[in-house]
């Protein structure tokens, strides 16, 4: 534990300082293109491990990395490139958090399964999430 948590400190002192040094927006774009273009490797991992059948979460994690460098790849280019009109009010988002939810459902069918449960009690924390969510938006 104390390595990931050096790591971690270790980061947020390096993105704190280059903010300072070099400005937020700089900092960002290259934290967000960093974290977009690891996430579709590590995906693309876990599906080769899928592949190979190595581990059942092997799936959801390919799902939900993929997901993930859509969404993060989506809000890289829609700031680095100044909200491109293309990109307002795009559906295409939509594609992305589909895959990313695809992801965190399969992941909750594997947790349920090591506790017993169906399979479709997996989509209960979707749902509570999204009514969570729905709450939020309608206090916004």
């Amino acid at each position: 534990m104390t390595k990931p948590l050096c790591l971690l400190a270790a980061l947020v002192g390096l993105f704190e300082f280059c903010h300072v040094i070099l400005g937020y927006h700089l900092v960002y774009a290259v934290g967000y293109g960093t974290f977009a273009v690891l996430a579709l490797v590590i995906s693309v991992t876990f599906l080769w491990l899928w592949a190979k059948r190595s581990t059942p979460l092997a799936l959801g994690m390919a799902f939900g990395w993929f997901g993930a460098a859509g969404v993060m790849s989506w809000w890289w280019l829609f700031n680095i490139f100044d909200a491109p009109n293309w990109m307002q009010d795009s559906p295409v988002l939509f594609v992305f958090l589909s895959i990313y939810l695809v992801g965190a459902i399969l992941h909750l069918e594997v947790i349920g399964r090591s506790f017993a449960l169906t399979s479709r009690m997996a989509y209960a924390p979707v749902l509570i999430a999204a009514a969570v969510s729905v709450f939020a938006a309608l206090l916004a």
